[in-house]
């Protein structure tokens, strides 16, 4: 089965920015969806944003539209979240995933592969 690995994540202080990688073990990139998504302690996994590789625009959580952002390098076979003007709100762990499908989802439940997440923290 692909294997996601991320990487990148830290503490930054409020207005600061990351960006996250995620590394594929095999290139299936632009045959899939990609997604990040995000789970703070206590509260349920959340959609953060999704890009298909066959074309379209990506898709944004309403609370990290114009200050986050999805792309992929598909030679490297590794997807980024560039996150600017960070927010404390913004701390969780972050996961990145893949979907076997060319139809974006906003849903945890649609991916079909998972890294094992990275630590974000956001100080004010």
């Amino acid at each position: 089965q692909v294997q996601l690995v991320e990487s990148g994540g830290g503490l930054v202080q409020a207005g600061g920015s990351l960006r996250l990688s995620c590394a594929a073990s095999r290139r299936t990139f632009s045959s899939y969806i990609l997604g990040w998504f995000r789970q703070a302690p206590g509260k349920e996994r959340e959609f953060v944003a999704a890009s298909s590789w066959s074309g379209g625009s990506p898709r944004y959580q309403d609370s990290v539209k114009g200050r986050f952002t999805i792309s992929g390098d598909n030679a490297k076979n590794t997807m980024y979240l560039q996150m600017n003007t960070l927010k404390p709100e913004d701390t969780a762990h972050y996961y990145c995933a893949g979907r076997n499908s060319r139809h974006l989802s906003t849903r945890w439940d649609d991916y079909d592969y998972w890294g094992q997440g990275t630590q974000v923290t956001v100080s004010s």
